[in-house]
């Protein structure tokens, strides 16, 4: 435990740094282009998060599910795994140079496909923010796969503190966008081709830098690579049909972002679209890129060797011990945001009005935040077993319902409150899911003991209740929409971190209280962070 809890802290503290750094970027965009209304930055979010879409099937279907407990395995053969990583490197880099290739030809038609009801004026800059920003598929697929290597041989940090390097090329380039063009600009007429290489330029040179500084820690690792084109002989059929599955999971859901897409469209510049939903997943993402990848990552490594091993016992263990120590964290983490999301909204956007609009948005992403957080350690214990096959059909479920609640919103919801629709039926989707993976697992391992952690939960709920009205009670005291903490982006977040905090210390207080055993093992992790400490 202490290894996984060092590990944890490091990729926490270096978590935490990018993501304070990523918020500053996306600021930083909302003064150059907008959020909510702005038909400009709607263009520039659907371009840049193209490259992202394409990045996801590497990362969280092919090497997260895969490559891991492939490495882990292989770094018992006798050369400790170097054949293998020099075959899987030198496939990695022909097929990314191929799909970055055969994405960036098919720029114009991606671009239609993913918002349809653009004015053409907007589909044109949206077009050639495209050609920018697909190049950035071989760079995130680069540093995907030796970052997912640095972990599996237990090389933690560089993969979690790149992405900071990437946070600030991309601010200065966004600066120097302001200086010189002003901002915000929301209107897709009267771009200059200075302007869109300068936006979109940056943006894709800090995926560049963030890739290239990964490779400086690749001796670390202690392997050797080099090309080498003989793909026989050390398994890769095995993860070729293990892909497979992953691949037409991840599919799946790219299909199920597609139509949330499509369906959103319509409601740039109207309502919270493209941009603001990106910015209400950011704020989303924040508590589970820090808690959930932070603990659950160092718990993936160590239940894929007890699961390699055969010992389904310590799995159990696993499983059991990381979802209650995520929990701590997560359930308050959904609260006292739900209870700072106008002042944490009124972030990414250019008035009180905005931030209440996009508050919608997260309110409905934050319903799934902790049934995200238990399906990432029952998803990711299908994958130790090296079983990918089970996951695409729950997955397949969870897509199905994401698709037919779009179109739900899409019938019955206005331009203000479309957004907001499609990021519920996103949250109700994940809650299907991990109730459906989970009695799937127990099927597979016999007994989760999911009474037991569930019961944690419902305590850790218990005393997040009380803590997130204290919370909203602050959010009210301070002039609620109309006080300071919705007046500028910078007293919003100093608005959200005072909320965040009273409801913090009211939940710690209620823990105790409630004499939760979980209590002392989140408070160990946190004296991790603290200077001085190891």
């Amino acid at each position: 435990m202490s290894g996984i809890g060092r590990a944890s802290v490091l990729i926490g503290a270096g978590t935490i740094v990018s993501r304070l750094t990523g918020f500053l970027r996306a600021v930083v965009l909302v003064a150059a282009v907008g959020s909510v209304g702005s038909r400009a930055g709607d263009a520039f979010s659907t371009a840049n998060q193209l490259p992202n879409n394409i990045y996801a099937i590497i990362s969280t279907g092919l090497l997260t599910a895969v490559i891991v407990p492939q490495i882990v395995k292989a770094s018992s053969h006798q050369d400790g795994g170097r054949a293998f990583i020099s075959k899987v490197f030198t496939l990695g880099t022909v097929v990314l140079l191929a799909t970055t290739l055969l994405a960036t030809l098919a720029a114009p038609w991606l671009v239609q496909l993913y918002a349809p009801d653009y004015t053409p004026e907007q589909l044109a800059l949206t077009t050639t923010f495209a050609y920018w920003c697909l190049p950035q598929i071989f760079f995130y697929g680069l540093y995907a796969l030796v970052g997912e290597a640095l972990n599996a041989r237990r090389v933690y940090g560089p993969f979690t503190w790149a992405p900071i390097v990437n946070n600030v090329v991309s601010i200065a380039g966004f600066v120097g966008f302001i200086l010189l063009f002003g901002g915000p600009v929301t209107d897709p007429v009267g771009w200059t081709p200075d302007m869109i290489a300068l936006l979109a330029g940056t943006a894709t040179l800090g995926i560049i830098v963030q890739a290239a500084i990964l490779l400086f820690f690749w001796r670390r690792t202690g392997l050797h690579v080099r090309p080498d084109f003989r793909w026989r002989g050390v398994g890769l059929n095995h993860i070729a049909k293990l892909a497979g599955w992953t691949f037409l999971m991840v599919v799946a859901g790219q299909l199920a972002g597609l139509v949330q897409s499509r369906v959103l469209s319509p409601a740039s510049g109207e309502g919270p679209a493209a941009a603001a939903s990106a910015n209400a997943w950011l704020l989303f993402m924040l508590p589970y890129s820090i808690i959930v990848l932070s603990i659950g990552t160092p718990y993936f490594t160590q239940l894929s060797e007890h699961a390699s091993a055969g010992r389904d016992d310590d799995v159990r263990a696993d499983i059991g011990r990381s979802i209650r120590t995520l929990g701590v964290f997560i359930v308050i983490a959904a609260f006292a945001l739900a209870a700072a999301a106008v002042p944490a909204s009124r972030i990414f956007t250019n008035s009180a009005s905005e931030a209440v609009a996009a508050a919608w948005v997260l309110l409905a992403f934050l319903v799934g935040l902790i049934p995200l957080a238990v399906l990432f350690v029952i998803q990711r214990s299908f994958y130790a077993y090296n079983d990918t096959r089970t996951p695409f059909f729950f997955t397949l479920v969870q897509c199905a319902i994401v698709v037919a609640t779009a179109l739900v919103a899409q019938a019955l919801l206005t331009a203000d409150f479309l957004a907001a629709g499609v990021a519920l039926g996103q949250s109700l989707a994940s809650i299907v899911q991990v109730i459906l993976a989970t009695w799937l697992l127990q099927r597979r391992l016999g007994s989760l003991a999911i009474g037991s952690w569930m019961l944690s939960l419902a305590r850790f709920v218990l005393a997040a209740v009380p803590a997130a009205a204290a919370g909203w009670a602050v959010f009210l005291w301070f002039g609620g929409a109309d006080g300071w903490t919705a007046s500028t982006p910078l007293l919003g977040a100093l608005g959200a971190a005072v909320i965040g905090t009273v409801a913090i210390a009211v939940y710690v207080g209620f823990l105790a209280l409630l004499r939760a055993p979980e209590l002392s093992v989140a408070m160990g992790l946190v004296r991790r962070f603290l200077p001085g400490r190891r």
